[in-house]
Formats: C-alpha cells, structure tokens, sequence
C-alpha cells in the first residue's frame, strides 16, 4: 500500500520502535467478521467456530450477501474490531440509546441485540442516501423498538434534551484504521486531515452532550488512529464537561490510551486502541464517558397519534385474522398510505426527520392492506397462519421477482422460508405465490 509520505513520518515519530511493524500491517490482508443475531436461533452455517473474543455474538469469517443466513437477518457483517465498540457501550434492558452516526447499521443492530425488544433505539444518519440504507438494514436485522431518523445533531438536540441514557458517538473521522478495507480512504488523506476531522467531531459531540442525561454514558469511537480524533478529543470532552471516564475491559492484544498523546491527563489511559499489528481486526479507538450527576426518574412520553378511521382498521383487522395467529402489542400509527407499529417507549418525534418508525406493519392500497417485508425478518414464524418452505431453485426465482406455484388454494398471506428460515411475504392466490418481495431487493 501507498502510504503518503506525511503519514509514514507521523507514525514512525509517534510509535518509534513499534512503527515498523504498525507500517507493514497495511499489507497484510484486512480482517472479515460477522455478528449473529441472537434473537433468531436458528442453527448457522459450520463457519461459525472462530469466535471474536470481545465479541459476545461475534465470528471471524465471512459472509456472502445472497446467502440465505444474511437474507432472513440472521447474521450481519462487521469487522471484528468495530464490534467492540458495541460490547462497550452494552446498553441495558430499558434504555433510552442513541447512535448519533449510525449508518450503515452495525453498530446500531449490535446495540438492538444487547436492548432485546425493550427501551427505545434511535439511529441518525445526517445523509439521506445512508439513512435508507440505515434503515432497511436495521429492518432485515428485524428491529421493532427503533426509531430511524435523518437529522444533524443540533436538530436531534434541540428536540430531546436530556434524553438518553446511551448515547454512541461513532465520529466520522479521517478513517486511518479502515485503510486495509478501504485503499480508496488514502486517497483523501493530507497531513492537516485529522486536525479538520477533530473540528468536526467536536460539534457533533457538543449536540451529544446536550441529548445526555445526568449520570448517563457517552461512548466515543472513531476508526482512527490519530491522536487528534482520539485522545485529544477525550481530554477536550474532560476539560470542557462535568464528565469522567469509565474504565474499560480489554482483551489481548489491545492497547490503552496514550495520555502522553494528548494533554498527560492519565485518565486517559482508561481509553482503549485497537492496533492492527497487535491483534485480529482493524485499527478502531474506544473511551466510555460518564456525565456527573443522577439520572432522572423517567416519565412515559405521550404522543398523539390520530386513530385509524374503521375502514383503515377493518382491513388491519381482515389481514391479523386471515394471516397471523395472534394480535400484535403497540400503538398504530398512520403516515400517508403506511401503518407502524409504534413501542410504547417510542419519543415524540414530530420536530425530526423520520425515516423508520418501529415496526413497518405494511399499505393501504385501493380497498386492501398488505403486510409488510418487515414482518418476514421481525416476526417469529409462529407467528403467522401460513408457512411455506421453498427450494433453492424456490428461493433464486422469488427474490428475482417472479411467482411460485404451490398447492395451497384460496387467498392469504403466508411467510416464505428457505432452509426453515424466513426471508419474505408472499400472497396465494388459487396455487400462486404472489411476489411481494420488495424490488429494491431484488436480484
């Protein structure tokens, strides 16, 4: 790899005699893992006997996009060494959690898999293209107790104020660490990049802040190894806040912080440095920050949402008897054409850019309701009247985008599974499978 020259100087200045091994690693090959969702236990493929040691559902390895594991949201990739920021932040049963820079979403299914269908998860993305990605994997990963919106910072922090207990800040940064990844990274490389990415990370920070709760924890992260986004933003955050860090539980191979790096404050030491000459992953950097003070007994949040008018709720009603075997807990909630199913944990979100809202329950098209994909990935498939398992042959054609016969008869909805697990929606229509699998994700 093609190191510029500015970066080569930098690193042997700073790490001395550990800079030539640090320098070689960028040749080696990048580092391929993947997180299994524990909510779905469905039996994975043998590849699954390399597990990430700081990782609790992490596996060395990789997975292929078409296969059915990542299909049905079974498995999600992510390098091994980005999963330890989500072992870090382990939010708790019941939180309120935010990832202020989400996309594209494994960090944010990581932190779902730790909440478990309870509290609430809300994951921003500042871009819109990323915010939909964001989104729709968020929704194979079958996250109910979200809320994905696409804001700035000050937007969100106007609008929640001391608002979560959790909040993950994965700064966008000048991307050192992804180098081996990434080749194209080095490209927007310059000796005063890291200095322009700090600036940066220090506004979204400010807005972070803003959105904690006393006593509530910041977890900082960048995939960087610059000291000016890692340690010298931490002792920025301890200098200009009411915050302590907290220390952190490491693994072998990792490093702690250089307070040396920064302004000697040893507390820095407390951070924790991913090198990718030390260990298997990729170069990431981890702090885990407290805000002094006491959390505050948590009131339930009203929203008002307008109740559907009966014949939006008769066709709801038609598509729960015909097609699921029991009701759904939540509350409904209408925008435009589409019907989600709202937590009870859900924030009024009527001052932010929403792009997902719990759980996609489906449309209301001329006279009719139709499910949603979401569903397929969200829902145990005991949860539905009708199961149809198909072949592999089955499985190529229906994600193409064409019909399947079956045997059954009369109309209904049913889960299409392959393998047992499920991956879409399909209608029967007279022994047709209707094809309801979104054409976005098609093949």
């Amino acid at each position: 790899m093609q190191l510029p020259e500015a970066f080569k100087e930098k690193y042997n200045r700073l790490l001395g005699t550990d800079a030539a091994a640090f320098l070689a690693s960028f040749d080696a090959e990048p580092v391929s893992g993947f997180r299994r969702d524990p909510a779905k236990p469905w039996p994975l493929d043998e590849a699954m006997n390399d597990p990430v040691p700081w990782s609790p559902w992490g596996y060395y390895g990789k997975i292929a996009g078409n296969d059915i594991d990542h299909v049905a949201g079974l498995v999600y990739s992510q390098e091994p060494s980005a999963q330890f920021v989500g072992t870090v932040a382990a939010p708790q049963a019941g939180e309120r959690v935010l990832d202020l820079c989400a996309a594209p979403g494994g960090k944010s299914t990581q932190l779902a898999s730790y909440l478990d269908g309870t509290g609430l998860l809300v994951s921003n993305e500042i871009n819109p293209a990323r915010s939909k990605v964001l989104s729709g994997n968020l929704e194979r990963w079958g996250s109910r107790n979200i809320l994905v919106t696409n804001n700035d910072p000050d937007t969100l922090a106007k609008a929640w104020p001391q608002t979560f207990d959790r909040i993950l800040v994965d700064a966008p940064c000048s991307g050192e660490g992804m180098f081996r990844k990434d080749p194209d990274a080095v490209q927007y490389w310059h000796r005063d990049y890291p200095a322009e990415c700090a600036a940066r990370q220090k506004q979204i920070l400010q807005a972070a802040v803003k959105m904690l709760q006393p006593g509530g924890n910041l977890i900082y992260s960048t995939c960087t190894f610059s000291p000016e986004e890692d340690e010298q933003i931490v002792a920025w955050l301890l200098t200009n806040y009411d915050m302590t860090l907290e220390p952190i539980k490491t693994y072998p191979g990792m490093e702690t912080g250089r307070p040396e790096w920064a302004d000697g404050n040893p507390a820095l030491a407390k951070t924790v440095r991913l090198f990718p000459h030390r260990l298997r992953g990729e170069g990431h950097f981890v702090a885990k920050l407290r805000l002094a003070g006491e959390k505050p007994v948590r009131t339930a949040a009203t929203l008002s949402l307008k109740p559907l008018a009966k014949p939006a709720m008769d066709m709801v009603r038609d598509f729960f008897t015909t097609s699921l075997n029991q009701s759904l807990s939540g509350q409904l909630y209408r925008h435009g054409d589409f019907l989600s199913l709202l937590p009870s944990t859900m924030l009024p979100f009527d001052r932010v850019k929403v792009v997902r809202a719990g759980l996609e329950l489906g449309s209301f098209r001329k006279k009719r309701f139709e499910p949603s994909h979401s569903l397929a990935t969200a829902l145990s498939p005991k949860t539905f009247q009708t199961v149809i398992e198909v072949d592999q042959d089955g499985y190529a054609r229906y994600r193409h985008g064409e019909t399947l016969s079956v045997t059954a008869t009369g109309k209904r909805f049913a889960l299409l599974t392959f393998e047992h697990k499920p991956f879409a929606i399909g209608k029967i229509v007279n022994g047709t499978i209707k094809n309801f699998y979104p054409k976005g994700l098609r093949i």
